[in-house]
C-alpha cells in the first residue's frame, strides 16, 4: 500500500513524495476475539520483530496487527534510507514535525484497523518512534481528522507508547477546543512508559509528552518510569502493559 501527497521542492514547486508500506505481519489471538491492535516499531526496525515478542505475551484476546515502516531517506542519519512511519531531522523539543510523514502512517493505522468486526475493541501502540505514531494517531482521532483535513475514521480504544515522545505538541490546545474533540481526548486511555536513562529518546521527552496530554484534556493518560532502563523494552515493561490493556480493554484476562 502507498500514500502519495504533496510536499514543496526546490522554489516553491510542489512534488509528490510515494511511499509505500512493508510487509505486515499478524498475530492471532488464541483466544476469544475482542480487541485488535496495530503495533508499531521504532526507527529502523520491521514488523516482524515485534510480532515475535507480542506472540509471547498472556493476552489471549488480542490480534496484534504489526506493519512495517516505508523505506525512506531520513534527514538525522544524513539522508541514508531507513525504515521509518516519517522523517526526523533531530530529536529535540524544536525539530520541525513531518507533518505529511505523520498523516501517512496515521492514515496507514486506520485503514490496518478499518476491517475489523464492529464489535472489536481497538487501539495503536508502539515502541519510539513508533510511540510517536501512536500518539499522533491518538490526536488525530479526537480531532476527527488529520492535519490535511481528511477524516479519521478508526474509532480508538486504548494507546501505548514505549520510550517515545508526542509530536505537533505545541499546536495540541488547538485540536481539542471543540466539545466532541475534548469529550473523546477525556475518554481515551492512554499508557506511557518510559526508561530514565533512556539515551536516545530522553527520559524527559516523555515526561513532558506525558504533562502535554493530561494539561490538554487527556485525562486518561499513565505515565510509568523505569529507573535503570535505556532505549529497550524489559519484562517488568511489557508485564505492566498487559495489565492496564486488561484492564482498560476489558479483557477476559490473561493466559497463564
Amino acid at each position: 500500500m502507498s500514500f502519495t501527497g504533496p510536499s514543496v521542492g526546490p522554489g516553491g514547486r510542489t512534488v509528490r513524495r510515494a511511499l509505500e508500506f512493508g510487509r505486515t505481519y499478524v498475530v492471532r489471538p488464541k483466544g476469544r476475539h475482542q480487541a485488535t491492535i496495530v503495533w508499531l516499531h521504532g526507527l529502523g526496525d520491521n514488523g516482524s520483530s515485534w510480532s515475535q515478542l507480542l506472540e509471547t505475551l498472556p493476552l489471549p484476546n488480542i490480534k496484534w496487527i504489526c506493519p512495517t515502516a516505508p523505506t525512506q531517506p531520513i534527514t538525522i542519519f544524513g539522508g541514508f534510507p531507513s525504515t521509518a512511519w516519517f522523517d526526523v531531522g533531530d530529536i529535540s523539543e524544536d525539530a520541525p514535525d513531518d507533518i505529511e510523514g505523520l498523516d501517512a502512517a496515521a492514515a496507514h493505522v486506520s485503514n490496518l484497523l478499518s476491517t475489523e468486526p464492529a464489535d472489536i475493541k481497538l487501539g495503536v501502540g508502539g515502541f519510539s518512534m513508533g510511540a510517536a505514531t501512536s500518539l499522533y494517531s491518538a490526536t488525530c482521532f479526537t480531532h476527527g481528522k488529520y492535519e490535511n483535513g481528511n477524516p479519521y475514521l478508526a474509532k480508538l480504544s486504548a494507546v501505548v507508547g514505549l520510550s517515545g515522545w508526542l509530536p505537533c505538541s505545541k499546536t495540541l490546545k488547538n485540536k481539542i477546543g471543540q466539545d466532541e474533540a475534548a469529550r473523546r481526548a477525556a475518554c481515551l486511555p492512554i499508557l506511557l512508559c518510559h526508561g530514565r536513562v533512556d539515551d536516545v529518546v530522553p527520559y524527559k521527552f516523555g515526561e513532558k509528552s506525558s504533562r502535554a496530554l493530561s494539561s490538554n484534556g487527556f485525562q486518561d493518560t499513565t505515565f510509568k518510569s523505569y529507573n535503570g532502563l535505556g532505549h529497550y523494552t524489559v519484562p517488568e515493561e511489557m508485564d505492566e502493559v498487559c495489565d492496564w490493556l486488561t484492564s482498560k480493554l476489558g479483557l477476559d484476562g490473561r493466559s497463564a
